[in-house]
């Protein structure tokens, strides 16, 4: 069996390698020390155009004051509404019911309700306008169906 004979290197190829490293740390060096500047000078003029010239002690007092205001949640709620319709389906018959917004307002979602569930649905989805949600129903054989079709609106 042959085993590798290990070939020791010339001092030449040491001194070339050590210069070689010398020289490429060298030029990441260089390329560092005029980089970082370069950033900090951009975040800082960066971070100054997202104050608006404004110190400290003015942005803290504007968020206290921010803390005090209702939240966002509070003006959502008036964005959203829910419609309804009545239904009633005699025994074995079957239709479509729309519950509508108001005018301006898109259809966003919606069901239907049926108490004694009796009416079962095969399609519920906007209008082609989406002015409204429409529910198509099916009542059982038993008995009749009442309830109410509803239509959550966004404005």
């Amino acid at each position: 069996m042959h085993l590798g004979t290990s070939r020791r290197l010339s001092p030449a190829f040491v001194v070339a390698m050590i210069a070689l490293f010398v020289a490429l740390g060298g030029t990441a060096g260089a390329v560092a020390t005029q980089a970082v500047p370069l950033a900090k000078r951009a975040l800082t003029a960066d971070n100054a155009k997202k104050l608006g010239g404004r110190t400290s002690a003015q942005i803290v007092s504007q968020a206290a004051r921010a803390a005090q205001a209702p939240g966002p949640a509070s003006t959502a709620s008036g964005l959203v509404t829910v419609k309804t319709a009545p239904f009633a389906l005699p025994a074995g018959e079957q239709g479509e019911f729309s519950a509508t917004c108001d005018a301006g307002q898109k259809a966003v979602g919606g069901g239907y309700d049926n108490p004694a569930g009796t009416a079962f649905s095969f399609d519920t989805r906007p209008t082609s306008n989406g002015g409204a949600w429409s529910v198509y129903l099916v009542a059982s054989d038993a008995s009749a169906a009442i309830g109410s079709v509803f239509a959550v609106c966004l404005r």
